[in-house]
């Protein structure tokens, strides 16, 4: 698979990676099966997907100890990227920035994935009630006591900018600026799909001309994008798209022309390329420094992603895809 580099320390990393998230974490927990998904991370290291994204609130912490499973056998043959900075409770999530937590949050990362360096290290959210220098400050130090090699952000918030009227993503740059000033950025996480690309406007420009990677999250826009979601399914109440405004069954079906349009697509590049393949290739024409991260728990989806990256969209498939029509959801 093509390489891809995060930052300018050249981390390099598959062009396409492997979200862990699904595996235990915000989708159908009825179809979560652990043996499943440790074959899914096997597969994607073995096809060059080797970024694997995890988090400690995902499960919380089952999802890190299952990716440990894989890094103890084959821990030279991945990237490793968690987050730090988020706790969850029984109904509620909240931040944590103290940097005492901070370091001792990144131990237990490191004890639950089996490792003894963490390659990116990705502050999950700021904690309102602590400067985000100082938690930055304290990640850090964690690069220079030789337990993570990189530092990176995930975009702040979902849609709140859709609402006040503001871009969706300058709170994250202006938290970029303040951290920027105290350690280095290898990477940003954020949204970023056919049906999503509001980071276009403001946030990759400002990645791409410091050199720092980015990582689209959600690049098939929660399963939509692969055209393998019926309008008016329904969602297990402890699966997100439950409560998205996209994934109403009115919604869904509204928002039916995107999926053709890149079923079209995909018809034209031939057989055995499907949407969901060209939605991926789509975001890695977006430059060399962005790396999908698509997430999955089952192998054949993990393979499916990486071909991705062999699929090159011509000028007149991105002018299609610009011209498909914007994504509609109830607060539109």
């Amino acid at each position: 698979m093509e390489r891809r580099t995060i930052g300018a320390g050249a981390l390099a990393v598959g062009a396409v990676g492997l979200g862990c998230m699904p595996m235990s974490w915000a989708y159908s927990a009825s179809r979560q099966r652990g043996e499943e998904s440790v074959r899914a991370v096997h597969r994607a290291l073995d096809v060059g997907s080797t970024l694997l994204d995890t988090a400690d609130m995902y499960g919380p912490f089952t999802n890190e100890l299952l990716v440990g499973r894989v890094l103890k056998e084959r821990r030279q043959d991945a990237f490793v990227s968690t987050k730090v900075g988020l706790l969850v409770g029984e109904q509620h999530i909240v931040a944590n920035g103290r940097p005492g937590y901070v370091k001792r949050a990144c131990d237990a990362s490191l004890r639950r994935l089996q490792t003894d360096v963490i390659d990116l290290y990705q502050l999950h959210r700021a904690d309102p009630e602590v400067p985000v220098e100082e938690t930055w400050g304290a990640m850090a130090e964690l690069v220079r006591a030789g337990k993570v090699r990189a530092l990176g952000l995930c975009a702040v918030g979902a849609r709140g900018g859709r609402r006040s009227g503001t871009r969706l993503h300058d709170a994250t740059i202006r938290q970029l600026r303040r951290v920027q000033q105290v350690f280095p950025v290898s990477a940003v996480q954020a949204e970023l799909s056919v049906w999503s690309p509001e980071a276009l406007e403001t946030l990759l420009p400002w990645c791409v001309e410091r050199g720092v990677g980015f990582l689209a999250a959600m690049p098939l826009g929660n399963g939509f994008l692969t055209g393998t979601l019926t309008p008016g399914q329904g969602f297990e109440p402890d699966d997100v798209r439950a409560r998205h405004p996209r994934f109403t069954a009115e919604m869904m079906a509204a928002n039916q022309p995107i999926v053709a349009g890149l079923r079209r697509i995909a018809a034209r590049h031939g057989d055995g390329v499907t949407p969901a393949q060209v939605a991926l290739a789509w975001v890695l024409a977006q430059g060399r420094h962005v790396v999908a991260v698509p997430g999955t728990k089952q192998e054949r989806w993990a393979s499916q992603n990486a071909r991705a990256e062999r699929v090159r969209l011509t000028p007149a498939d991105l002018a299609e895809v610009a011209e498909l029509p914007r994504a509609q959801g109830s607060w539109d």
